[in-house]
């Protein structure tokens, strides 16, 4: 920065502003807080840091100065115009978005710190502007407030002083900015696009910045600012004005509304702004017609009619010219507006029209903008009006008359009927030109891909082909949510732009596509633009040396400039073999060293013009010197700033502004019909270049911009991660892979088979709609042919999905790396336990464990499928998910360890093993539970939830549940049986204490062999019902933990063979010890639990006796009495003995096995 302030403040005296103020009001070192930044309008056709670093060094040698312009001005203020917008942009924001137009300021404006709470004063200084405050009586008007701001004068004063700062700044702009222009548009000889496009881009947004500018400060209240200030200063200043205030108030007055201040000040360079806006209409219509575009291949690498002739070489400096049309459109839309007279050229009404058919707001700064066709109609329509009348009055020769007559009519009609047709047509237009895009983006994407050979001849059309798919997302995000109001009936119209349009997709990913084949293949580009530049030395060495050339006798210090040209162009280094990528090459000194030639040959000033150099060297019939150049510089760029030519055509940083319309429309469409998975990497990658938004002026901005593009992309994210979701929950549903696994249950298939043969008439179609069941098989008839494709269709997003995911690099933002694999495994595995817990229960009771176990591997298969498209291992994580689960502590006959106490696991396996406990073995419902001994299972006479006890305790459903929760489920439940017969043994030891007494002298009179005392001292038992009814639900649990041990055993011997056979053939061999040691007991209660051990229920008490400790009590040897009065009880009489079950109706057979 050091370097360009010394630069500057020794620049050319003549060109420097000079007033009566002192030099450092004027001069340069009054901008250092708005330059040295790197803000370039992505909008502005030259990167306007890359063009000062070539304006910058360019030599301004005594020879050279009365003829040359210093260009490093005209750079250096179009970068103050962007520093003045960002703090005016910020200030704005800090005032919540007044509208000082209207005097509307919100409560957010008072409390912003920056005017003082006093709004009635404040808002009559604002309204009565330009009246000084001394003669408005404001003391009458809010007493109070007076006071408080006398008090308070010189706080007031610190907060508002930076702001005041930024009116003078504006002002002084106005004044350089002004002056510049002027001396641009009298000293260059031509500003045409094909002669001279370097000096006219730089001269056009400082045109453009000027105007922006000043249209961007009407939004900040720019007359309450001042006059309070001045108050204020006044207040505390013995009544004194400030400084500039009179300056100010002509400044804010002559400007008030902008554009009248605009068109007064840009009067002289009306005829200038005229001939430009004429040059670029071709390329405006040629952008305009999609038809033209597509049928003659200007975005296309090889020839549409003739696709064998492969790089286009038709019109390439036409297709490059594509690049700047969004700059081009722009020009158009300021130009007319501000120098409204140009409008009555003949040709200018069509370059309007075009332009402003297709727009309906007119952007200033970011997402600022102002209402295009109100502006038109509100300051250009008068003009044009006033023209009318002047040609009517016949002031000229009756024929010009008549001709300026009749177009300033045709532009009258045109601005009055183009709002209308833009309200109804414009989303059309662009629709049209998205979709043009999105097909030869896509087809160019191809080819390239195909051919990467042909990408560096063609990469200026890349990046026309980018800029302009650039203008139309942007375009497509500032007009979402426009209102634009018609002006005869003043009513507001909501412009209809479609947030479903899935051509936004497209388009960004088309670009996401060519910028990374450009950087790609950034080498090779490199090597063709060395190797172009190389050919092109030696081209303008011969037109140097042409006898027209020699003829001109150049100054010295011009033929100096050839002679360094030439001399940089010939010393390139030579790309050779592999090595391309590893040469650097700085090429700025030539281009600064061409800037410098064409400043002299396009000034008036100058003996030797731009028109000289044509003649002499266009005879040759080969391009010109000038053209020759001029593609060079182009060329020059490519090897040595492609990063930064790439940024400018295909970043999407100001989308930033727009992010919550970005966020709307990636939900609408990319899960819509015409929504494509791998779209999303480039909606993901847009946040990258969000942060470069931000204004080094404003320090703030960093981390809030940094902050909402990290939002942005975690609501993507998540958005994603639900599609996601979505998409595996449909394959895992009834109506997705469901219908394909359809087998009728056993009590279903008689029951059509009854039916069936009931029903014999021929002339019956399908027995389906009676059985009211689908068949197997029904997914094959032609009727749910449209089931099976949207099946296909999910299938197939869902692995496209994934693959993109996968293969996606990491999004960088700040210092935030988002890794979407991580996201992705994340929500599968997620989504894999919320399925799990939720399929654990149907609406009204427990799933059934088979039908469980079917669910689980449909869904794992999905995920299976999903796993081949993605690079990491979610099986594992599926194992673990199954895993903590299952887990609810460890196994009490194989770990050691305790269960941590903060460990909350098992869920699934707890709320399964409650629902056996409490439903078969204590019957909470009363259904009426059975064991059946000669099926292995339970029955109820009525429904448990949803089954009958059979379908949820067969051998087969235990043997699910064992697949489903592992050796840890089965502990589990093993574990609860146990707690709950310790429970009822519990009961039967304390009934046993409480009637030791009568059942000793039962045992005395048994063997006394005395009947009557035996049955006295019976009938003095307590409860014997409800004993007996504890022993029957003992048996029951013995019951079930038999069949539990069957099925693990059972599935262990499925799974683990030889630790089944290994168990077995170890319990043989166990040694009967009293006491037993822990080792054999632990191997005993494994070996119990796999099914391997004869007496099962003898070793399953015996390991609760010992574990509740009454194995060793005195009072257990009463216990075979106690169950011989059972027999006595009259439970007997009440029930049956069934063959089908071999068991009694009332379980009375489980106390035997509790016996």
């Amino acid at each position: 920065m050091a370097r360009s302030r010394q630069k500057f403040s020794n620049q050319d005296s003549s060109l420097s502003p000079t007033a009566a103020r002192s030099r450092e009001w004027d001069g340069p070192s009054r901008w250092t807080d708005y330059l040295g930044t790197e803000i370039n309008s992505p909008l502005s056709s030259t990167s306007s840091k890359n063009f000062y670093n070539d304006a910058q060094s360019q030599t301004t040698t005594p020879s050279q100065s009365h003829k040359g312009l210093n260009m490093q001005w005209v750079v250096q203020l179009t970068e103050v115009a962007e520093g003045l917008m960002a703090k005016m942009y910020r200030l704005n924001q800090l005032l919540d978005y007044p509208d000082p137009i209207n005097h509307v300021f919100s409560d957010g404006f008072w409390k912003a710190g920056v005017f003082p709470n006093h709004p009635r004063i404040c808002v009559m200084l604002s309204k009565k502007f330009p009246e000084h405050f001394s003669k408005l009586q404001l003391e009458r008007i809010d007493k109070i407030a007076w006071d408080s701001m006398q008090d308070h004068a010189e706080l007031h004063l610190q907060s508002l002083e930076p702001w005041v700062q930024l009116l003078l700044d504006l002002m002084v702009f106005r004044e350089q900015a002004l002056r510049l222009i002027l001396d641009l548009s009298s000293t260059v000889i031509t500003l045409l696009p094909h002669q001279n496009s370097l000096i006219l881009h730089a001269f056009m947004d400082l045109f453009c910045s000027f105007v922006r500018v000043n249209l961007f400060s009407e939004k900040i209240p720019r007359k309450m600012l001042l006059q309070t200030y001045n108050m204020l200063h006044a207040m505390s200043r013995n009544e004194r004005d400030c400084d500039f205030y009179h300056r100010l108030v002509q400044f804010i007055d002559s400007y008030d509304p902008p554009l009248k201040g605009l068109q007064e000040d840009l009067n002289f360079v009306s005829p200038r702004i005229g001939e430009v806006l004429e040059a670029v209409g071709p390329i405006i219509f040629l952008s305009t017609d999609t038809r033209k575009l597509r049928n003659e291949g200007f975005l296309s690498p090889y020839h549409p009619r003739y696709p064998d002739i492969l790089t286009n070489s038709a019109h390439p400096m036409r297709a490059q010219d594509l690049a700047n049309v969004t700059a081009y459109r722009e020009w158009v839309l300021f130009g007319y507006l501000v120098c409204p007279d140009e409008l009555l050229r003949v040709t200018s009404i069509d370059i309007a029209l075009v332009v402003l058919k297709e727009n309906l707001v007119l952007t200033l700064f970011r997402d600022e903008y102002i209402l295009l066709h109100e502006d038109y109609q509100l300051y250009v329509l008068p003009r044009i009006l006033e023209s009318k009348k002047m040609a009517k009055s016949g002031r000229t020769k009756q024929k010009e008359a008549d001709l300026e007559y009749n177009v300033a009519k045709q532009v009258e009609k045109m601005i009055s009927e183009v709002h209308e047709q833009a309200i109804y047509s414009c989303d059309a237009i662009h629709r049209e030109r998205r979709i043009l895009l999105k097909q030869e983006i896509g087809r160019m994407v191809l080819f390239f891909t195909d051919q990467p050979s042909l990408l560096a001849p063609n990469i200026q059309m890349v990046f026309s082909a980018l800029a302009l798919a650039q203008c139309e997302v942007i375009w497509y995000f500032q007009h979402v949510g426009i209102a634009s109001s018609k002006s005869k009936t003043t009513r507001v119209v909501p412009v209809d732009i479609d947030p479903n349009d899935p051509t936004i997709g497209f388009l960004l990913d088309g670009m996401d596509h060519l910028c990374c084949l450009v950087r790609k293949y950034i080498a090779a580009i490199r090597g063709y633009s060395l190797s172009y530049l190389s050919s092109c030395a030696g081209r303008i060495r011969f037109l140097l040396g042409t006898p027209g050339m020699v003829a001109l006798d150049l100054d010295a210090s011009l033929k100096g400039l050839f002679q360094q040209i030439v001399h940089h162009l010939e010393n390139l280094p030579k790309p050779q073999g592999e090595n391309i990528s590893a040469i650097t090459c700085d090429l700025s000194d030539f281009r600064k060293d061409w800037l410098s030639i064409l400043l002299i040959v396009t000034s008036s000033r100058s003996s030797i013009n731009i028109r000289h150099l044509e003649k002499a060297t266009v005879s040759t019939g080969k391009e010109g010197l000038l053209s020759e150049g001029n593609a060079a510089y182009n060329w020059s760029r490519c090897v040595d700033e492609l990063e930064s030519l790439l940024s400018k055509h295909g970043s999407l940083r100001k989308l930033y502004f727009y992010h919550q319309h970005l966020t709307a429309v990636f939900r609408n469409t990319m899960f819509g019909p015409e929504g494509r998975p791998q779209h999303c990497c480039a909606w993901l990658g847009i946040a990258s270049s969000f942060p470069e938004c931000a204004s080094p002026i404003v320090p703030e901005e960093v981390t809030k911009i940094g902050r909402d593009a990290v939002l942005y992309v975690e609501s993507l994210i998540e958005s994603i991660m639900g599609g996601l979701e979505g998409l595996i929950n449909i394959l895992d549903s009834e109506g997705g892979f469901g219908a394909l696994e359809n087998q009728l249950l056993p009590e279903q298939a008689a029951s059509y088979l009854n039916h069936a043969s009931r029903v014999s008439i021929p002339s019956f179609k399908s027995p389906k709609g009676a059985a009211g069941f689908p068949l197997p098989g029904h997914e094959s008839l032609p009727e749910n042919n449209s089931s099976i494709k949207m099946l296909e269709a999910a299938m197939q997003r869902l692995t496209n999905l994934c693959s993109v995911l996968n293969d996606m690099e990491p999004i960088c933002v700040l210092n935030h790396v988002f890794v979407l694999r991580e996201y992705m495994r994340e929500c599968i595995l997620g989504n894999f336990r919320r399925r799990l817990l939720s399929v654990l229960k149907t609406d009204n009771d427990l799933q059934r464990p088979s039908v469980l176990e079917s669910l689980i591997q449909r869904h794992v298969s999905i995920v299976h499928l999903a796993e081949q498209h993605i690079s990491m291992d979610i099986t594992q994580g599926i194992r673990e998910v199954l895993l903590s689960e299952s887990f609810s502590g460890p196994v009490s006959s194989l770990h050691l360890f305790e269960k941590p106490t903060d460990q909350h696991t098992g869920s699934a396996t707890e709320s399964v093993c409650n629902w056996y406990i409490e439903n078969i073995i204590k019957d909470i419902s009363g259904a009426g539970i059975l064991f059946v001994p000669i099926h292995k299972c339970f029955k109820s006479t009525r429904p448990v939830g949803g089954y009958f006890a059979d379908s949820v305790t067969d051998l087969r459903e235990l043997q699910a549940f064992v697949r489903i929760f592992g050796g840890y489920g089965v502990d589990r439940l093993d574990r609860m049986l146990k707690e709950h017969t310790a429970a009822l043994l519990n009961c039967i030891d304390t009934s046993l204490r409480s009637n030791r007494d009568v059942l000793e002298s039962v045992a005395t009179s048994l063997h006394a062999g005395d009947r009557f005392e035996r049955e006295a001292s019976m009938r003095q038992i307590v409860d014997l019902e409800t004993l007996i009814g504890f022993c029957v639900q003992a048996g029951l649990a013995l019951a079930f933990d038999r069949l539990l041990s069957e099925a693990s055993g059972a599935v262990l011997e499925e799974g683990a063979p030889l630790i089944h056979s290994l168990l077995a053939g170890v319990v043989k061999h166990l040694p009967d010890e009293v006491p037993e040691k822990e080792e054999i007991k632990r191997i005993r209660s494994v070996a119990n639990i796999a099914d391997v051990v004869n007496d099962h229920d003898s070793i399953w008490v015996r390991s609760i006796l010992e574990e509740v400790g009454g194995a060793s009590d005195g009072s257990w040897s009463l216990l075979p009495y106690l169950f011989a009065t059972f027999m006595t009880s009259n439970i007997w009489s009440t029930t049956a003995f069934n063959v089908d079950t071999e068991g009694f109706t009332n379980n009375i057979h489980c106390l035997a096995r509790s016996v």
